[in-house]
């Protein structure tokens, strides 16, 4: 088992910012960790690394007890926490060197491996400029780029998409699945179609307290709403759309993909509508369920 946390608790004085929790996640597994702000998620993952000690319970990584082996722990996992906090006056090549000596790595290895996360995390062309300099979807990049530089069996991502447009947020995205080969993932993220695209396991937690540990397609059979995936070849005023009466709500994904939340499967009135109003419609797809309304129904108040 690459994580394992069981009977977790973290108080500050009479609160609980995580009470009695427990879960797994197996080798080569993503999951995603979702909760609202507040419900004790980073603090989870903080514990996990190494980074706060827990009240109780115990979190075993790589088959290592967090509290007994910190050092083993941290050699197995590669960490971006939500704020990811860089060297902004380093060059990005400068940074992932250092990153990598922190790890024991030097000399040609160390070489070798900051060339392989740089072309990994597509930095190739930024790799000589200063980190301030970049956008924050490259930052992210950097900040996963130092996550793998020593080649972990354990990632733990949290919020890895915070703050970017819809563009960037398919790149972070398509960028996990690809360096998450024959890793296990652990990563938060307030996008559910993210969670529904990356991960076939979701585990949620409200106020400190696990309220499901499910895999998506289960938890997704009981949706009351259907999500239907729309496609566009240039850009087209979607306004005819949002006046359905069954519409309930329109999502922009990236330029042209789009989310619709609908009380009913309308793809043949969409179909029909588009062509009416000269949409120029190239794909239409029914989700398989709606991880927002799952999301709501178990961590609304």
């Amino acid at each position: 088992m690459s994580i394992r946390i069981k009977g977790l608790t973290k108080t500050y004085g009479q609160q609980h910012a995580v009470n009695n929790i427990s879960f797994e996640v197996e080798e080569g597994e993503i999951v995603g960790f979702l909760g609202p702000n507040g419900a004790g998620k980073s603090t989870t993952m903080k514990i996990a690394t190494g980074y706060l000690p827990a009240t109780s319970g115990t979190v075993e990584v790589a088959d290592f007890d967090v509290l007994q082996k910190p050092n083993e722990v941290r050699k197995n996992i590669g960490y971006l926490p939500e704020h990811n906090p860089l060297y902004l006056d380093m060059y990005v090549h400068e940074y992932l060197h250092f990153s990598g000596g922190v790890y024991g790595l030097s000399g040609k290895k160390l070489k070798e491996r900051v060339k392989e996360v740089v072309q990994l995390c597509g930095l190739t062309r930024e790799q000589n400029k200063l980190i301030g300099a970049l956008s924050k979807g490259y930052r992210q990049r950097v900040g996963l780029a130092q996550a793998l530089i020593h080649d972990p069996k354990v990632l733990i991502l949290d919020e890895p998409t915070t703050g970017l447009d819809p563009n960037q947020i398919v790149e972070i995205r398509e960028l996990i699945k690809s360096v998450s080969t024959n890793k296990t993932v652990l990563f938060s993220s307030h996008i559910m179609q993210e969670v529904q695209a990356l991960c076939k396991r979701a585990v949620i937690i409200k106020k400190g307290e696990l309220v499901a540990d499910q895999e998506i397609e289960q938890l997704t059979n009981t949706s009351e709403t259907f999500t239907i995936s729309m496609e566009l070849s240039s850009s087209s005023d979607l306004q005819v759309l949002h006046a359905m009466e069954e519409v309930l709500e329109i999502k922009q994904i990236t330029e042209m993909e789009f989310l619709l939340k609908a009380k009913a499967d309308i793809r043949k009135e969409i179909f029909k509508i588009a062509a009416d109003n000269e949409i120029d419609l190239v794909g239409l797809r029914l989700e398989k369920g709606n991880m927002e309304e799952v999301f709501q129904r178990l961590t609304r108040d």
